[in-house]
């Protein structure tokens, strides 16, 4: 197994610029970095440097709420207008944090990926450096129609995350970012995760760059994605971690040293009726911000994956091999063939 990856990655690694990570529990199967984390400077991607998650971050917002779940401090079938104050916005009552949680709730979204809507466009007349905290987001959503009945469908939502994070500050006096980091990150020892902005330092963190290409999809030039989306990670997206961090949290999950064991396991199974047929021919759940895939009724792969301008992300466990499988990206387009492959090639050990 070993070889093939190592093959794949040779193979794919002119094309990718960030850090791979293959291991159990006991042992490293693979891991590399390739690319440049700073092309002002050639500064070479080190299998320690930091990338921005994109979505991913998500999975950090929820095992925060499973986490005041477990401490009595919110239920799961608690509705976020009795948390929060919505009052003239168009988030319907009857919208649940596990709703929320599994991208079921219906609420409209800032841009509607799922329909092609481009985020990065909601800059081009609002500055990104005007959204830093969660209640920032609320104008760009809250009074947008649903697109369904909370709980009658599933569609993928990045303010259902936003909600959670209010619901978090509010129940906690505290501000997400502080939270997330005293709470998830130290308690994992994920020493290399953190919630970076744009127009501060960020010492051993990767640049984001994304391609600007001609008609016929030749590269004319690399830019940065400093403009594309707000300038620090929110509840939604955009903390910085590496692939070892990314192992070690998917190990405190799995190991119940983060949650409890009840928790633990909810939070590794999916909680969605709907289902989709994946292309690696497995069907498709939602879970709590993490993603599954099954085959034979058996979960093969749990995962969330995450993609912004300039930014590519997949977080993966296998649980029958005990594998994980992480993907970082700074430079946007080589990840997804490599990964495809790679998951290939542990579906089928």
């Amino acid at each position: 197994m070993k070889e093939k990856l190592e093959q794949i990655f040779l193979a794919n690694k002119d094309f990718f610029s960030g850090t791979c990570l293959i291991k159990n529990s006991s042992e490293i199967i693979f891991f590399a970095a390739s690319g440049l984390a700073n092309r002002d400077y050639n500064i070479p991607n080190t299998i320690n440097t930091m990338c921005d998650t994109a979505s991913v971050t998500k999975t950090f917002t929820a095992a925060a709420i499973l986490l005041l779940a477990e401490e009595g401090r919110i239920k799961l079938n608690d509705r976020i207008t009795e948390i929060i104050d919505l009052t003239g916005t168009k988030i319907p009552s009857d919208v649940t944090v596990e709703h929320l949680l599994s991208h079921t709730s219906g609420i409209a979204d800032d841009a509607d990926e799922e329909a092609g809507e481009d985020y990065s466009a909601l800059f081009i007349e609002k500055p990104n450096y005007s959204i830093r905290e969660c209640k920032d987001f609320l104008p760009q959503f809250a009074c947008k129609e649903p697109n369904f009945k909370a709980g009658t469908n599933v569609r993928y939502n990045n303010c259902a995350f936003v909600l959670l994070g209010l619901a978090l500050e509010k129940l906690t006096g505290r501000d997400y970012r502080s939270f997330v980091t005293e709470r998830i990150f130290k308690p994992c020892g994920m020493n290399h995760t953190a919630f970076y902005a744009k127009d501060e330092l960020c010492p051993g963190a990767a640049e984001g760059y994304f391609a600007i290409r001609d008609e016929k999809g030749e590269l004319i030039k690399w830019k940065k994605n400093i403009y594309s989306y707000p300038p620090i990670g929110t509840p939604d997206g955009g903390a910085y971690t590496t692939v070892g961090d990314l192992d070690l949290f998917m190990r405190a999950i799995q190991k119940g040293t983060l949650l409890s064991q009840e928790l633990s396991k909810a939070f590794l199974q999916p909680h969605c009726e709907f289902t989709r047929e994946a292309s690696c021919g497995c069907t498709w759940r939602m879970g709590y911000a993490f993603e599954f895939l099954e085959r034979d009724g058996r979960i093969v792969c749990i995962y969330k994956e995450g993609v912004n301008a300039g930014v590519d992300a997949m977080f993966s466990y296998y649980p029958e091999w005990d594998i994980s499988l992480n993907l970082l990206s700074n430079q946007e387009g080589g990840l997804w063939k490599m990964h495809e492959e790679m998951r290939q090639v542990l579906l089928e050990s």
